[in-house]
């Protein structure tokens, strides 16, 4: 089992940047892919992307690919989400997660371990 913290999250402005971390404890976070989701209010959760346990690829939904990167140091046990050009829309709740196996592309895998979530707040 892996626990994970995100930080990060907070006030920006339409067309800002942010970047989120999510800190790992437990041996096992090297070998884990790590994903990103986020919940809106009134909304589902939502897969943002994820990363392969080496960092070696990475996958983004369409909507925020080109604005969003995900990366990973796995020396430090964390793993980051940066995000640009922000719009009112990535208003949400932001989660890691992590889960053992293959990376996929997938929105469906079922994750192991979640954070507590951090509170991202775009104002237009």
């Amino acid at each position: 089992q892996v626990q994970l913290v995100e930080s990060g999250g907070g006030l920006v402005q339409a067309g800002g940047s942010l970047r989120l971390s999510c800190a790992a404890s437990g041996r096992t976070f090297s070998r884990y892919v790590m994903g990103w989701f986020r919940q809106a209010p009134g909304k589902d959760r939502e897969f943002v992307g994820a990363i392969s346990w080496s960092g070696s690829s990475t996958y983004l939904v369409d909507s925020v690919r080109g604005r969003f990167t995900i990366a990973r140091a796995n020396a430090k046990n964390t793993v980051y989400l940066q995000m640009n050009s922000l719009k009112s829309e990535d208003t949400a709740v932001y989660y890691c997660a992590g889960r053992s196996g293959p990376f996929t592309y997938s929105a469906y895998e079922p994750y192991d371990d979640w954070g507590q979530g951090t509170q991202v707040t775009v104002s237009s």
